[in-house]
């Protein structure tokens, strides 16, 4: 997304913008203000997640390379590990094809910072690829997410449907939020695993 600030927006007043221009950079302003609301709650449902055995940012270049195990391992040495915001949005950037070569523990690890960079309007390449593309290979990246941390991701996909930047992206976001990021059916899914845990599947 675009982020514009007060000062621009007055910069462009001085100069003489058209009326439209001025109210669009104002709805900016005010969608910049939502942006970091949300930015909070990501931040708090994804507070304390590590990588633990997950996939690295580095590493997962590599995947995406064909490098081979020991090449992978020693990018994974580079990765951050325990802080996912401490990944700066320049390394996002760099590794954005990273998030197709994730496993369930790095996707969850890197996500909230690839949302928070976009929602700061850092990151170049879009996010709703990632979230609305969602084949039974697509769907396993999420595995690992909490109902808390699903419905942070609900609200960012909600969040972009709105943003003019995702407007020709907006029939996928609404597909994918109706058929997988959604409260209702993460309570299904996870009542049918507690269910075949209790009866020994």
């Amino acid at each position: 997304m675009k982020r514009i600030t007060p000062d621009e927006l007055a910069e462009m007043r001085a100069r003489g913008f058209d009326r439209v221009l001025l109210e669009q950079a104002s709805e900016a302003i005010e969608r910049g203000k939502m942006a970091d609301r949300l930015i909070t709650t990501i931040a708090e449902a994804f507070q304390g997640v590590t990588l633990g055995d997950g996939v690295g940012l580095q590493q997962a270049q590599g995947l995406d390379d064909y490098e081979d195990e020991e090449t992978c391992a020693a990018y994974r040495e580079g990765d951050e590990k325990d802080d996912w915001r401490a990944i700066s949005s320049f390394d996002l950037n760099r590794c954005n094809s990273s998030l197709s070569f994730f496993d369930a523990a790095g996707m969850r690890f890197h996500l909230p910072a690839y949302m928070t960079a976009e929602l700061r309007g850092e990151y170049d390449f879009g996010m709703s690829f990632c979230l609305t593309h969602l084949d039974a290979h697509g769907r396993t990246y999420f595995t690992a997410l909490s109902e808390v941390q699903r419905k942070a991701v609900r609200e960012f996909l909600l969040f972009l449907r709105d943003d003019p930047d995702y407007q020709f992206d907006r029939e996928e976001i609404d597909q994918a939020l109706e058929s997988y990021w959604t409260a209702q059916r993460h309570s299904e899914s996870t009542n049918a695993q507690q269910a075949g845990t209790s009866n020994g599947g």
